[in-house]
């Protein structure tokens, strides 16, 4: 159970992980996870950073065993 704010899934995200045959991987991964990358994407100020931002955890979900650019295994 998260105790942060829970942050919602912005429909173009959940369109680029549907797309890119993604959405199964995210979803396996722990709700803080999930959270985080969407609040992380949420605070970008630019566009740019943004879609930067969603490039890197859609790359991470693709290849995995990375989050955040650390190591991950789950």
């Amino acid at each position: 159970m998260l105790t942060r704010e829970i942050h919602p899934m912005p429909e173009d995200i959940r369109k680029l992980l549907k797309d890119r045959g993604l959405y199964d991987r995210y979803e396996a991964r722990p709700p803080y996870q999930q959270n985080d990358y969407l609040g992380w994407i949420a605070q970008a100020r630019r566009e740019g950073t943004r879609h930067k931002r969603i490039e890197q955890m859609l790359d991470e979900l693709e290849v995995g065993g990375l989050y955040m650019k650390m190591r991950w295994t789950g």
